[in-house]
């Protein structure tokens, strides 16, 4: 697999951005086929950072409704990247 496509964004909620800073733990959006050690090595080569711990979610689709017709939303897959002490990773530098 491709490391662009392993991950496909991030995943900046405020919950996120406070582990960031807490714990120095990353949010990413990431392909449902991918596994930890694939995350940490495309987090690793991607963004030239090193990984302490790899941690996955399976987030189900939420049933959303279009008029009177119900649609799902897609399922998708969360990882938490912890990085090393003195490792760090800014999605926004200002």
């Amino acid at each position: 697999m491709n490391i662009y496509s392993i991950i496909k964004k991030p995943h900046v909620t405020e919950k996120t951005s406070l582990g960031s800073d807490a714990t120095n733990t990353v949010a990413v959006v990431v392909d449902r086929d991918a596994n930890k050690i694939e995350i940490k090595k495309a987090v690793e080569d991607l963004f030239k950072v090193k990984v302490e711990t790899v941690r996955t979610v399976n987030v189900a689709g939420k049933v959303k409704r279009y008029g009177r017709n119900f649609g799902k939303k897609s399922n998708w897959k969360k990882a938490y990247v912890t990085l090393q002490k003195g490792q760090s990773l800014d999605f926004f530098e200002v």
